[in-house]
């Protein structure tokens, strides 16, 4: 999931960085476009998440213990 931040911060830089060249409605597109996408990034983690820690935790516990 850190990951996912990073990526998504890198990516917000990089558009940070292009509307620092834009102007006019061109830059309020491009600010709206951000918010749907990090809307969208939000909303999937959030309703994955619960979901894939389930999935993860069943696969661990279907191993046997290691012995110690």
């Amino acid at each position: 999931m850190t990951s996912l931040m990073v990526s998504m911060m890198a990516f917000v830089a990089g558009v940070k960085d292009r509307l620092a060249s834009e102007k006019g409605a061109t830059a309020v597109e491009y600010g709206l476009m951000v918010a749907l996408i990090a809307v969208a990034i939000i909303g999937t983690v959030t309703a994955l998440g619960g979901g894939l820690n389930q999935l993860f935790t069943n696969i661990r516990n279907s191993f046997p213990p290691v012995a110690g």
